[in-house]
């Protein structure tokens, strides 16, 4: 691969684990793959106490990176009914308490009020700003936190399984969406309170957990120097976009920032492509052709991509 990586390393994070130290350990898989500096960034936080697929970017697709975090995801979660903590999660303090344990026919019953465009209430110990600071940092020292609600929506919501205190769902959801915010929300119309006891995104985009892989297997993938087996290429995160095939010249003029015209598209984005190179996302517009996002990918090192 002479050191040139532009594609995607998905992987199952582990609990306990941050998104920029699970992005550090790629980075390390890479050195001891024996591939140079690589670019590499993710498409997604997770928080230390989720797990699941965390799409990684290498290369030029962390040029593609900001439309991960807007792509829809797909969770798994479990409420656990009788006590809210601060930070709606198990890593917080209980700051309210019921006796009501809601049964399944309750819950399901409630699910739709839940599913399709919802106002929701971001969690106090958010990475969302307030006059400029962290609403977490504000959340720890002890200040009042008033965030606004946002519009989201809530594609779908199931039911996986039950227990005495406790459901599970699965939840497709927009960007924006706060699990956390939601499980609170389901506990407060069954009239009790609840906090997310599980949490593992399933799925990013067009990233699945059947994509992705273990830490710990990345590490001996790495010292094997197989990673080309499990990198996906770049356009496995434009899957939703169609191509549009260019010629060598009309690439070369994309490459340089130019409209082009003459090439019969519907209105919407495309993804151009010089052969097998990706070489720009682009938008049709009555009939001009312009670069959204370019890559920096020449076609003589096309046979390079995983």
């Amino acid at each position: 691969m002479d050191g040139i990586i532009n594609g995607w390393l998905i992987i199952d994070k582990p609990l306990g684990l941050g998104s920029t130290t699970a992005v550090s350990w790629v980075k390390r898989a890479l050195r001891q793959g024996g591939h140079g500096k690589v670019k590499v960034g993710h498409g997604g936080t997770l928080d230390p106490l989720a797990t699941g697929v965390l799409p990684i970017a290498l290369g030029e697709a962390t040029k593609l990176a900001g439309r991960m975090l807007d792509a829809s995801k797909v969770y798994d979660f479990t409420i656990g009914f009788g006590t809210q903590t601060d930070t709606l999660d198990g890593e917080g303090v209980v700051i309210a308490t019921s006796d009501v344990r809601p049964t399944l026919a309750a819950v399901e019953a409630v699910l739709g009020q839940f599913t399709g465009p919802i106002e929701q209430m971001p969690p106090a110990y958010s990475a969302l700003k307030v006059d400029g600071k962290r609403a977490y940092d504000l959340a720890r020292a002890g200040e009042e936190v008033v965030l606004k609600t946002r519009a989201v929506t809530i594609y779908s919501l199931d039911v996986l399984g039950s227990g005495d205190s406790e459901i599970t769902l699965s939840a497709h959801v927009s960007k924006g969406t706060y699990i956390r915010s939601l499980a609170r929300d389901i506990a407060l119309a069954l009239d009790s309170v609840g906090h997310v006891t599980m949490l593992r995104r399933t799925k990013a985009g067009p990233f699945a957990l059947e994509n992705a892989i273990l830490l710990d297997n990345l590490d001996e993938i790495a010292t094997a120097r197989m990673l080309e087996d499990v990198i996906l290429p770049l356009t496995a995160g434009l899957d939703d976009i169609p191509a549009l095939p260019v010629t060598p010249a009309q690439a070369a003029a994309l490459r340089q920032g130019r409209v082009l015209t003459g090439i019969p598209s519907i209105d919407g984005p495309y993804l151009a492509n010089d052969g097998t190179t990706p070489v720009a996302l682009v938008e049709a517009i009555s009939g001009e052709i312009r670069v959204v996002r370019g890559f920096n990918i020449q076609p003589d090192v096309a046979k390079e991509e995983i």
